[in-house]
């Protein structure tokens, strides 16, 4: 295993006044630089899980530590000023502006004002802020902006780890996309290692390296990378958890580069229509894609050939859907769903072709 950030052994948890544990004899370990995702139904105990890393609750026994400290050891509000922490109202200071809002720790733990600004205007390009937004109060930013400066003010001290508790819960659906995919796209770059809690095993699956799916008490049923969980259920729970979707799920995990495409029926511009036909015919379909080069063209149809003797390149059609290497196997799904040629075609930078995936292809990978 990689390094390991937090190691948890054998935590519990009882809150006075309960007959049960919220955590009980809960062991983990999470490796440096890694997203791993606590989720699972109310009461089974990822709040409070997160919340004894950085002491917000106190573990009733156990050990924590987080890079090699036993956070028990140490005070409890300096732990939490090395320590990122975003929650899903954000918690923004309503009488300070966005600048020293995102400059709170650094200050609390002695920077000097050059560096505060120096690092406030780097996280404000890293999160695609306007600059002048940093004069204004939370009360005049939307949701999904407070959210991100929410994020970028966790990150302001450059901590090693962040905990972040359900962050985009609060925001409609595309504005929790977009901040989905700006999350992963700042992780790729910073490799923070961020424990994560949320319901939404969508959401999950998403952003995790590594998903511990808990049960009432803390209890880990499965603690695995999201293809594995998906692909390999360790029980009933863990099946029924993830829906009944599993398969559809997956899709979203594998890149269309980790699987073969095939050629699909192409031609050159200008040779026979016969050939076009020809090549129609060979594949069952009533098109043909027109590469030229490497570079695709667009497609004609059956009838279109039909009615000539070459095939002219300004007869070619712009395909409705592309894909890349890049793209998820579920976007090359919603690609056929929408395509008057029912199959997804695959293109490289440059409209280079590189092939088709059909729905014959990607169910291979549901049932797989």
């Amino acid at each position: 295993m990689a390094d390991v950030m937090i190691s948890l052994k054998n935590v519990s948890k009882r809150f006075e006044g309960t007959s049960g544990a919220a955590v009980e004899d809960l062991s983990l370990d999470i490796s440096k630089g890694e997203t791993v995702v606590l989720v699972g139904p109310s009461g089974c105990g990822k709040t409070t899980t997160m919340k004894m890393i950085n002491r917000l609750v106190e573990p009733t026994s156990g050990s924590i530590t987080v890079d090699g400290t036993d956070v028990l050891h140490q005070d409890p509000v300096q732990l939490r000023r090395g320590i990122g922490y975003v929650i899903q109202s954000i918690g923004l200071m309503p009488h300070r502006n966005i600048a020293d809002n995102i400059g709170m720790v650094p200050r609390l733990i002695g920077w000097d004002n050059a560096r505060i600004k120096e690092r406030i205007n780097e996280l404000v390009e890293i999160f695609q802020l306007e600059t002048e937004m940093l004069s204004r109060y939370p009360s005049e930013l939307s949701g999904g902006q407070r959210q991100r400066v929410g994020v970028a003010r966790a990150l302001a001290a450059d901590p090693p780890v962040m905990l972040m508790d359900e962050p985009f819960a609060a925001v409609d659906p595309i504005v929790r996309e977009r901040l989905q995919d700006q999350f992963l796209e700042i992780q790729a770059r910073l490799r923070k290692t961020i424990v994560f809690v949320t319901h939404d095993i969508d959401e999950a699956v998403k952003l995790a390296d590594r998903i511990a799916i808990l049960n009432v008490g803390g209890v880990i049923e499965q603690y695995a990378t999201p293809e594995e969980i998906l692909r390999e259920p360790a029980n009933d729970f863990v099946r029924s958890f993830v829906g009944r979707e599993r398969g559809l799920k997956r899709l979203a995990l594998i890149k269309v580069a980790d699987i073969e495409t095939e050629l699909g029926p192409l031609v050159a511009p200008q040779v026979p229509t016969s050939r076009a036909i020809a090549e129609m015919d060979g594949y069952g379909l009533d098109w043909v894609s027109i590469v030229d080069d490497g570079e695709l063209l667009g497609w004609i149809d059956r009838a279109t050939a039909e009615r000539s003797t070459t095939v002219d390149p300004a007869e070619a059609r712009p395909f409705s859907a592309y894909v890349t290497a890049e793209s998820s196997l579920r976007e090359a799904l919603e690609a056929i769903a929408t395509s008057r040629t029912q199959v997804a075609v695959v293109v490289t930078k440059g409209q280079r072709y590189r092939g088709i995936l059909t729905l014959e292809r990607i169910s291979k990978e549901i049932i797989s």
